[in-house]
């Protein structure tokens, strides 16, 4: 069995796929012939080898057979993501923005060896579709997909031979997503996200039934039914590190050496946003009475969320104290399609309210200090937090931004294909189109208003933020002899080195601590 990953030089996200026997040799690439370019999926199959592209001309699916050279079999300029290889290697399942909406995708089977289409799912604009996976039964060809027909993620099984669907409905909160099929292809495993908790059920596809598996509290951030039957899950909380365990509760898997101390828990936390809308997050403190420096630590995505799961970021915060409040704003997944398409025409403004009415509520309850609060997050939260330190800039004592957008202008001019394509649907087009509104929306807008000192952490070769936009507003603050910081790393939009994700924490902290504490 070899291994296979995706090789990128600089970490700009650009390369190809290479594949080694485990036991030794020399790389070789998995699919000769493939230029180098942002991976759009990868399916491995019998004798059959699926890549999708992203380059600047659109979007392609490459298929390399036993030792054949690569075939191009698919071409579009909207967005093409490869999905899914059915057992038998027959066929290919695509996710695609051809309908122009790289947010609510469509999805399309294709036949792997010719690219020829053989079935189609579209649920109409603003309703997205994702694959979930293929029957594991040969010659089988159900494809699970997940929908929002009904304004939450929901299961369905698509029989692409027979030519019918069925959307299962299920009477939960929040979202549901499946993880796996059964063996024997008689039921989904099904991870239901509500207020950022987990719960594992079975779906029996005959008769609809769902059955609640009982597991501890927390996050499930990956799950799979074994050969006999088993479910085994990757499981953490605010205050336990991820193992991967059995349902009956044997640890099957955790990491060598010493267990990591656990953390401070995680407390499920509401309050209203300017709209009347309610807002969920979570609060995590340290020990003794408050009221506490805070951190308002905004996410990335936009559409992601903060759960239940233990972050080593939020830990150290907290180990040196401070408060860390992690607000789900408006954007975020697991509390409805509405909810999360609430940024489209309109983002950054909502998700900075939300954040500072968060802010809001904690000083409310007397458990944090308002001269005393830190605004900090990583890509689109690095996003939010340039912006809310212009827009709000009496609000905040310090800050940390890590890759992030700066200047939008810039930005999308330099990004990746695919987040080009994502800002186009979140803005309502390109700068060419509605350039008013990205420069509205755009932090460097509101650099002249920026009074907290602000660290600023960039990727020489981050594809995603790109370099040069950051360095504008940078730049801008130094001009007016503001107090910023700029910690650059030889990567891209993150580091898989252990040792420069340590180093950038204890910048972070380095910054944040003396201001903080000595208020």
């Amino acid at each position: 069995m070899p291994g296979v990953w995706f090789h990128d030089v600089t970490g700009d996200e650009v390369g190809h796929w290479l594949v080694a026997p485990f036991e030794g040799g020399d790389p070789r690439p998995l699919a000769p012939g493939v230029p180098d370019a942002w991976t759009t999926g990868l399916c491995l199959g019998d004798g059959l080898v699926v890549v999708g592209t992203a380059e600047d001309d659109g979007y392609s699916v490459h298929i390399v057979e036993g030792d054949g050279p690569a075939r191009q079999i698919h071409h579009h300029a909207e967005l093409v993501d490869v999905a899914g290889l059915s057992r038998d290697s027959s066929l290919v399942a695509l996710q695609h923005a051809e309908h122009g909406d790289s947010m609510h995708l469509a999805v399309r089977v294709v036949d792997a060896r010719t690219g020829a289409a053989v079935g189609d799912q579209w649920d109409g604009e603003g309703l997205g579709l994702g694959v979930a996976g293929w029957s594991p039964l040969a010659g089988d060809q159900r494809l699970a997909l997940s929908h929002e027909g009904d304004g939450l993620q929901r299961p369905a099984v698509w029989d692409v031979a027979a030519g019918t669907r069925r959307d299962y409905p299920l009477d939960l909160p929040g979202d549901v997503e499946v993880e796996d099929w059964w063996p024997d292809g008689s039921a989904l495993l099904l991870v239901h996200e509500h207020e950022g908790r987990s719960r594992l059920h079975r779906l029996d596809l005959g008769t609809g039934a769902v059955e609640a598996i009982d597991h501890p509290p927390g996050t499930v951030s990956g799950a799979g039914v074994r050969p006999d039957g088993q479910v085994w899950f990757r499981h953490a909380s605010g205050a336990e590190p991820p193992t991967v365990r059995t349902v009956a509760g044997a640890e099957v898997l955790a990491p060598p050496g010493e267990r990591p101390p656990a953390g401070r828990p995680f407390r499920s936390w509401s309050f209203s946003n300017p709209e009347g809308q309610r807002v969920h997050g979570f609060v995590a403190t340290p020990a003794g009475a408050g009221p506490y420096p805070v951190v308002m630590l905004v996410h990335g995505g936009p559409t992601w969320a903060y759960s239940d799961t233990f972050m080593a970021d939020v830990q150290a915060f907290v180990d040196h104290g401070l408060a860390v409040a992690m607000v789900n704003y408006r954007g975020s997944t697991g509390y409805g399609t509405a909810f999360r398409d609430a940024l489209i025409g309109n983002p950054g403004f909502p998700e900075v309210a939300d954040v500072v009415a968060g802010l809001d509520a904690l000083v409310a309850e007397g458990l944090v200090d308002p001269a005393r609060a830190a605004i900090a997050g990583g890509s689109w939260g690095g996003y939010i937090t340039l912006l809310a330190l212009g827009l709000h800039p009496e609000r905040w004592a310090v800050a940390t931004a890590a890759v992030p957008v700066a200047d939008y202008v810039t930005a999308f001019a330099d990004e990746a294909p695919a987040l080009q394509s994502f800002d186009r649907t979140l803005f309502g087009g390109g700068p060419d189109e509605v350039g008013d509104l990205y420069v509205e929306r755009s932090p460097l807008t509101y650099v002249d208003r920026v009074t907290a000192p602000v660290l600023v952490i960039a990727g020489d070769n981050d594809s995603r933020c790109p370099l040069q936009q950051v360095l504008n507003y940078v730049e801008a603050l130094q001009a007016r002899g503001a107090t910023v910081e700029l910690y650059r790393f030889d990567a891209g939009h993150g580091s898989m080195v252990i040792d420069e994700r340590v180093r950038q924490m204890q910048a972070e902290l380095d910054f944040l601590l003396p201001r903080l504490l000595a208020l």
